[in-house]
């Protein structure tokens, strides 16, 4: 099958910028080999740890370092981007992780309604440990996970929203935040509650020194746990036009016309028309709506066999060369304009604006 393909080139890629000259592009380096230290001493020590994980992929975005300790009530995996996800899959993984005697908890780190729910229930883990006999004044929880899951926004609002709740007053102070995977270095302490005294670490992303499963490595390239450097974006948007092509939530764009971007441009406000002087900004709902219509018209025309490598190849060839009109990449002579709509379509993929999904199945044996 063509995402088989497609799997295959993008691990061999990954594999050899892990083993070539291009190692601190991105990949296990040395501040990551120290860090995994660090990590693997202060988790005999911490109350808790949260190993975070993408809603994605919630098996894939395993963090590496977690298979070498035991489940217990100390492990709670979190399932962070759930507004990315499939609602229905995270359900299903959620309970999965139960039948398997693990607490998991799924959340939006960008949602405050949300946050406050995961630090109530964070709480709740905390009075429960108190009534076993823990009698340290302050509770330490510290967040591990592969990167670009959202340890260090997730850190930052349970901060906000914990400061808020307690009433404290002082400036804040934050963990960074970057949407290019393995930027957080150092280890940083942030208090999330009061009474009880709850204090989060954030970590830095560590993934082992070598992935050979080349399913693994394409998800985690395609949900940009990757930097897209080390596959390159041309490649990671077939694959994802292999999952798009290849799933049924495109249906749900069969409303969209040509005429409705045109009624939507006639009816906005000055502000809003303003802002359409910029075509250079895809991310205009006029935008994605074509692009949507697009990708439903392209692959609900399309007559030929999606299961065929050849065929899957040619549906994505005619849809790139559409999606260059739609957002407004002029067709070059140079390899520029390829390579800037593959990172537009990733752009959508990665925030949502085209539809969620989960990529990960559960187990066979499950």
């Amino acid at each position: 099958m063509a995402a088989a393909t497609l799997m295959r080139k993008i691990g061999s890629a990954i594999n050899e910028a892990a083993i070539g000259s291009r190692i601190t592009s991105g990949w296990y380096d040395a501040h990551m080999a120290a860090a995994s230290r660090a990590v693997v001493e202060r988790i005999p020590l911490v109350d808790f740890v949260l190993e975070v994980r993408d809603a994605r992929i919630p098996k894939t975005s395993e963090y590496e370092l977690m298979k070498n300790y035991p489940l217990s009530s100390k492990r709670i995996i979190i399932l962070n981007k759930t507004d990315l996800a499939d609602r229905s899959q995270t359900e299903v993984w959620t309970r999965f992780f139960e039948d398997h005697n693990c607490i998991s908890y799924g959340v939006n780190s960008h949602n405050k309604e949300n946050i406050r729910e995961l630090l109530t229930f964070l709480q709740a883990r905390v009075r429960e440990l108190k009534k076993s006999g823990h009698s340290s004044h302050a509770t330490t929880m510290m967040l591990v996970g592969i990167p670009n899951v959202g340890k260090s926004a997730l850190a930052n609002s349970l901060h906000q929203i914990g400061r808020i709740s307690a009433a404290e007053k002082g400036k804040l102070k934050n963990a960074i935040v970057s949407p290019q995977p393995g930027e957080t270095k150092n280890i940083s302490s942030l208090k999330i509650a009061s009474h009880p005294n709850i204090y989060v670490l954030d970590t830095p992303g560590i993934f082992p020194p070598k992935i050979l499963n080349i399913d693994i490595c394409s998800k985690l390239a395609l949900t940009g746990a990757i930097r897209d450097i080390l596959v390159g974006e041309q490649l990671l948007v077939q694959y994802l036009l292999t999952l798009i092509n290849s799933s049924d939530k495109y249906k749900k764009w069969g409303n969209l016309s040509a005429t409705d971007s045109l009624l939507e441009c006639s009816t906005c406000s000055g502000l809003e028309k303003q802002k359409r002087g910029y075509p250079s900004d895809h991310t205009q709902d006029i935008i994605v709506n074509d692009v949507r219509r697009i990708l439903f018209e392209t692959i609900s025309t399309f007559d030929g066999n999606l299961e065929d490598e050849k065929g899957m190849g040619n549906l994505i060839e005619t849809q790139l060369l559409a999606l260059h009109k739609a957002l407004h990449v002029p067709m070059g002579f140079d390899n520029d304009s390829p390579i800037k709509v593959a990172s537009k379509l990733l752009n959508l993929y990665r925030t949502g604006r085209l539809g969620r999904y989960t990529i990960d199945s559960l187990p066979n044996n499950t």
